[in-house]
C-alpha cells in the first residue's frame, strides 16, 4: 500500500509535508486535495485530509516509527493499511526534541495534525526517549493517559493499540527501556487497550544482531521486527 504524507505543522498556504500543499479552510472537506488542512468544527483543530481514510492506520511514534521503512510502518503496510505518521524522532510521551513537543503537547499545539475522518486503527509506539532522558513513571503515565484520552475522544470507533519500547530483556541489560515498556503495558491494560510488548525483543528474537546503533535497527532488522509485529497485530484482529 502507498505511504501517505506525515501530518506536519503548517500555516495557511504552507506545506503539510514534502510534496503536498496545505490550505486551511472553513469550508467542508469534500474535494480538498490530500495534504490540505481542514479546521474540524467539532474540535477546532486543523486536521489533514488523506486519501482512503477508511483504510488508513494512524501511527504515533518516535524514531523507531518515523523512517518510511521502519518496522511499525512496514508491519501496518503488511496488513494492507496506508499509514499516516504523527510524532517525531527524539520525542515521546513526556519529552520533546527541542523543535517539537511530546506526543500530547505536539497534538494540542498543532505541531502535527491528525487525519480528518475516521481511520479504523491508531497505533501508539514509543517510550524510548522517555526512558533515556529520565522521565518519571508518574509523568509517563500521566502523559500517556492524556494522549489516549485525546485519541479515543477524536476516534471513538478506532481500534487503539499501544506498542512498547524496543529493548533487550530485563536480564540482558534492558534497564529503563524495559521498565518503561512494562509501565506502558499497565497503562494500556487500565484503558482496555491491546498492547504489544517489545521490551525484550532485541534478545528474545535475536534482533540485537541487526542493530545499526545501540537502539535502532538496520534495514534487515526492520524487516524482521515488522514480520513479528504484523503477526501480533493480525492476532489482535487488525485485518
Amino acid at each position: 500500500m502507498k505511504e501517505l504524507p506525515a501530518a506536519a505543522a503548517a500555516g495557511p498556504g504552507q506545506p503539510a509535508a514534502a510534496g503536498t500543499v496545505s490550505k486551511k479552510t472553513a469550508a467542508g472537506p469534500d474535494g480538498l486535495p490530500a495534504g490540505s488542512l481542514y479546521r474540524n468544527p467539532a474540535n477546532g483543530r486543523d486536521e489533514v485530509i488523506v486519501e482512503g481514510i477508511q483504510n488508513t492506520a494512524v501511527l504515533i511514534g518516535d524514531s523507531q516509527s518515523e523512517p518510511s521503512m521502519s518496522w511499525p510502518r512496514l508491519a501496518l503496510r503488511k496488513l494492507g493499511y496506508n499509514v499516516v505518521f504523527c510524532g517525531g524522532s527524539g520525542t515521546g510521551f513526556v519529552v520533546g526534541n527541542g523543535a517539537r513537543g511530546s506526543y500530547i503537547d505536539a497534538l494540542e499545539n498543532g505541531e502535527w495534525h491528525l487525519p480528518y475522518g475516521a481511520p479504523p486503527v491508531v497505533v501508539i509506539e514509543g517510550g524510548g526517549n522517555d526512558a533515556t532522558r529520565g522521565a518519571s513513571d508518574f509523568d509517563i503515565e500521566e502523559h500517556a493517559e492524556r494522549l489516549i484520552d485525546a485519541v479515543e475522544e477524536r476516534y471513538p470507533a478506532a481500534e487503539v493499540v499501544m506498542v512498547g519500547t524496543l529493548a533487550r530483556g530485563a536480564q540482558a541489560g534492558g534497564g529503563r527501556r524495559t521498565q518503561v515498556d512494562s509501565l506502558l503495558g499497565s497503562v494500556a491494560k487500565e484503558y482496555g487497550l491491546s498492547f504489544v510488548s517489545v521490551g525484550d525483543w532485541l534478545t528474545r528474537y535475536g534482533l540485537d544482531r541487526y542493530l545499526a546503533d545501540d537502539r535502532h535497527l538496520n534495514a534487515e532488522g526492520n524487516e524482521a521486527a515488522a514480520a513479528l509485529l504484523s503477526k501480533r497485530l493480525e492476532a489482535l484482529g487488525l485485518v
